[in-house]
């Protein structure tokens, strides 16, 4: 039945059909960019840093972003995201073209990422405005699994691509895609966000210093309906832990293919494309997961996969072992990631969705960027075995605190205390901050 309701929901159709297409063309940039940046300078701490400075500007974009979802119209936001990534990447490919500059990739990243954060945000609060509350499990899970599917052929494509042609062809791709996406968007329509009356007259009146004040007003927040509610507030906290160690993975993955194991640019496309096939196989099988084991197995298992995954991966020799357990790395990643989305867009309220979701990714990804060049720099000094060692340890950590908390129940969302009605004297008055039911990964 909800499968046939999500079938007969054209807008959700539309949505779905030019994001994974969108997808497609992204996914290039998973391969695309890390082999720019090593063919320009052979340097994997280079690759880190270049990923902790878009890090960096995402987690600034965060702590204004939920209450931009939340105020402005947002399918044109998701529209102005779109074409701003159509400029950034498209200027790369002419770049190199004249004289290759490695200090536009750090600028364009930098841009592009508070772009991509701001997507992010504003595409998790609209699947809660295309379908009921009843499908956001199944309508994340179908989302993600056809954007595993664009994972799947996307990096074994940029690796061709890349190949035949540089790298350069396959950001060009990537830009392209962006305005796949841009023009599907025009025939979506997303249902109006109920906002209480304070909310609207905020967001009507005042002065830009003052706008400002309340967008970190509404950071704050969402900042404070994370800490109420225990199993978003445990979530948040272990998220920390484990995006700390995350964020620069693939581009770990991608220097262990090609330094540690000697494989060309092509086998690296095809072993990321095998990890996409790990992400689609868990968003496809998620609902159905989670519906058995309940949330708590479900993301305690995630996890411990995730950790054994690592440990074989700094241990091995062999590229089709490396490539088994980047697959198995990917299922786990997405069977947690897609859980605690649906439950965060399952908990929060509509109107405070935006600020929810930006201050969970902000709080969570706050040492990302450290994270991603930290490690980057230890592998490419030290080789990938006690590095990766030394994750696997933490994530094994991170499963054993987890069991202590509401994380391990079956249905958290069930035993969810609501934040007291208190606010800060700049915040939306209390009724704003009344608050429904429970529930990520993407781009």
């Amino acid at each position: 039945m909800v499968a046939r309701s999500l079938r007969s929901n054209r807008d959700f159709s539309v949505f779905w059909a030019v994001q994974a297409l969108s997808e497609v063309g992204n996914a290039f940039s998973l391969v695309a960019l890390p082999l720019l940046v090593l063919h320009t300078t052979g340097s994997a701490a280079q690759m880190g840093l270049l990923t902790a400075v878009a890090g960096a500007t995402s987690l600034l974009t965060g702590l204004v972003g939920g209450s931009w979802a939340d105020r402005f119209d947002r399918r044109r936001l998701l529209m102005l995201c779109d074409a701003a990534r159509l400029v950034l990447y498209g200027a790369i490919p002419v770049c190199w073209a004249l004289s290759p500059q490695i200090w536009l990739l750090y600028v364009v990243m930098a841009l592009a990422s508070v772009f991509e954060m701001l997507f992010k945000i504003t595409y998790v609060t609209a699947v809660a405005n295309l379908v009921d509350k009843e499908q956001i499990v199944a309508a994340n899970g179908r989302l993600e699994a056809t954007n595993a599917i664009a994972y799947i052929a996307g990096p074994a494509l940029a690796g061709v691509v890349a190949g035949f042609f540089g790298p350069t062809a396959a950001v060009a791709i990537n830009a392209g895609s962006f305005g796949v996406s841009l023009v599907g968007l025009v025939f979506v329509r997303l249902r109006p966000t109920a906002r209480p009356v304070a909310d609207r007259s905020q967001s009507e009146t005042g002065s830009k210093a003052g706008r400002a004040r309340n967008g970190l007003a509404g950071f704050r927040i969402g900042a404070a309906f994370l800490w109420h509610t225990p199993v978003l507030r445990a979530l948040t906290v272990l998220l920390t832990v484990t995006t700390f160690l995350s964020l620069g993975m693939t581009d770990v993955f991608i220097y262990h293919l090609r330094h540690g194991l000697g494989q060309d640019e092509r086998t690296v496309g095809y072993v990321l494309a095998l990890a996409g096939l790990g992400t689609c196989v868990a968003a496809a099988a998620t609902a159905r997961l989670r519906r058995s084991w309940g949330f708590g197995r479900c993301w305690l298992g995630a996890f411990t996969l995730c950790s054994v995954s690592v440990l074989v991966l700094g241990g091995t020799g062999r590229v089709s072992v490396a490539a088994v357990t980047i697959c198995l790395y990917s299922f786990g990643m997405a069977l947690a990631g897609v859980c605690s989305m649906s439950l965060r867009q399952q908990v929060t309220p509509d109107h405070l969705l935006g600020r929810v979701t930006s201050a969970f990714w902000t709080i969570h990804g706050s040492l990302a960027p450290l994270g991603a060049a930290l490690l980057t720099a230890l592998v490419g000094r030290l080789g990938a075995r006690g590095p990766l060692t030394a994750v696997a340890a933490v994530f094994l950590a991170v499963v054993v605190a987890a069991a202590f908390t509401p994380i391990r129940q079956r249905h958290p969302e069930r035993t969810a205390v609501q934040p007291p009605r208190a606010r800060p004297a700049d915040a939306p008055s209390p009724r704003e901050e009344s608050h429904g039911d429970d529930t990520e990964t993407r781009r």
